[in-house]
């Protein structure tokens, strides 16, 4: 293999950071990437963006070849400083749970259609997948890829178009199950939110047990009809996104056994283990729709928790200097979020993989990122994150966006634009916000991306005010291609 295919074959590289894709063929995916995506635009875009990548890694090093030795241990003097000041406001005293649904909009689709449940599927389109299932990760498929690319890893797959309006429904009954343990919670997308629990563990220790025994419905499984005998034992109640999961779903237990509706009861104790739990059981009551959660004492570690026992599971850190230590160690840079493909490389030049590398190198990182970027990373290295959730009142940002195989027509692009604008304004209604910076997002068919913005002297909040700014941001872009037409894949705002 020559060096430009190598370099192809790196830049198409499956992205298997995902739960459901361990242990893959890599050799053999990335393969099929590479011959399936050459001359397409989007193996363009990503070639032009690995250019890039590499132009600032080349730069990277022949800074730090630079570096003489007197500042890099300067820099680690002021390193060690700011990590004792870090380390004086380490609090351990708060219970962060991070809640994440698993494969939400492929959840929600397979529970509405059951012969889903056994076959590889995705959400989105042969442009951009949104999300995949446990069976198509199998082969390789997984969110924001092409899925064109898809299914050549997987010729059977199925892709469901999107259907947001469903997805919206079935988050605002999740929702509220969430307000009932953290009034303020954080939602940051439609199947994921942060929440604090400690406030609900204080409450929940007096709570007698009639308040923690919940109803095991069993005609959400469809076992209405069943007699008591006939009722499956707990393997059998597995979710509907899959069959092996390692499923916490409830036991038939509880001071009355199989009631006479044909549900049973599951009490659920003070712990905090037991309160996520049993917030988890209620979901899956619910909706039908299982979700996977992080418990840790801050919000940084609480989501990387949330991916370990997926899905359906939950796992919990200790509230310990030395256990968040200890955890953090072996922690891969990528499971941290902010720490996404381009950062992970550039690190990985560097002989950065680990967390624990990173505490290792932080006096050279000083030197060679910039100040936010290394403070982050240093927080990262020792474990360190916000114990603060953002209340409504305090949301900086709300945003949604849509991806699609290619939007052309003006109509139809201010259709779209007026479709988004009004999710905006039902979010913003819902948590009774009002921003002043209206914002348009836009990826072409190149996959270049456009970010445009427009600041008011007064705030709005309603469809109409909100439309009114985006439309013309959009009308701007579209004059600027004219006479040739704005050929759109993805619009957000």
């Amino acid at each position: 293999m020559d060096h430009t295919a190598k370099k192809n074959k790196r830049l198409m590289a499956l992205n298997d950071n995902k739960a459901g894709m361990e242990g893959l063929d890599r050799d053999k995916i990335n393969k099929i990437i590479m011959e399936s995506s050459k001359g397409s635009r989007f193996y363009e875009n990503e070639l032009k963006r690995e250019q890039q990548v590499n132009q600032r890694i080349e730069k990277m090093m022949l800074q730090k070849a630079q570096i003489t030795e007197q500042q890099l241990k300067k820099a680690q003097a002021e390193v060690e400083r700011m990590a004792t000041e870090l380390e004086r406001s380490r609090d351990l005293s708060r219970v962060i749970v991070h809640v994440d649904m698993d494969a939400f909009y492929a959840a929600v689709e397979i529970r509405d259609c059951p012969e889903l449940k056994d076959k590889p599927m995705a959400v989105g389109s042969m442009s951009m997948l949104s999300t995949s299932n446990y069976h198509a990760r199998k082969y390789g498929v997984r969110a924001a890829m092409p899925g064109f690319i898809a299914k050549k890893l997987c010729p059977n797959l199925v892709i469901v178009p999107t259907n947001f309006a469903k997805y919206r429904a079935v988050s605002g009954e999740v929702r509220e199950i969430f307000a009932e343990y953290d009034p303020h919670f954080q939602s940051v997308s439609l199947d994921e939110a942060y929440l604090d629990f400690t406030d609900h563990l204080e409450q929940r220790q007096s709570w007698p047990e009639s308040l923690r025994t919940h109803r095991f419905h069993a005609s959400n499984f469809g076992l209405k009809s069943l007699p008591q005998e006939a009722v499956p034992e707990e393997k059998d109640l597995s979710p509907v996104l899959f069959d092996d999961s390692p499923s916490s779903s409830p036991c038939l237990s509880g001071p009355e056994g199989v009631g006479a509706a044909g549900g049973a009861f599951e009490v659920f104790g003070t712990s905090v283990e037991e309160a996520v739990r049993e917030m988890r059981f209620r979901i899956e009551q619910k909706t039908m729709l299982t979700a996977s959660a992080g418990i840790a004492p801050n919000m940084m570690l609480a989501k990387v928790c949330s991916d370990k026992n997926k899905p359906n599971g939950q796992y919990r850190l200790p509230s310990t200097r030395e256990a968040v230590m200890d955890f953090v160690q072996n922690l891969p840079v990528r499971k941290v979020s902010g720490i996404g493909k381009v950062s992970e490389k550039m690190l990985n030049a560097l002989g950065i993989s680990s967390c624990s590398h990173l505490g290792q190198q932080m006096g050279l990182l000083s030197l060679l990122f910039s100040e936010t970027a290394w403070h982050h990373l240093l927080q990262v290295s020792l474990g360190l994150g916000s114990t603060f959730i953002p209340r409504h009142e305090e949301r900086k940002s709300m945003s949604t966006e849509r991806t699609f195989k290619e939007l052309s027509k003006v109509e139809e692009q201010l259709s779209l634009c007026r479709e988004l604008c009004e999710d905006v304004a039902e979010d913003m209604k819902e948590e009774g916000l009002k921003g002043k910076t209206v914002t348009l997002k836009l990826k072409n068919v190149s996959f270049e991306v456009k970010t445009r913005a427009l600041t008011l002297p007064y705030a709005v909040a309603t469809v109409d005010e909100i439309f009114a700014v985006a439309k013309d941001l959009l009308k701007t872009e579209i004059d600027n291609e004219s006479p040739q037409p704005l050929r759109l894949r993805l619009m957000g705002n």
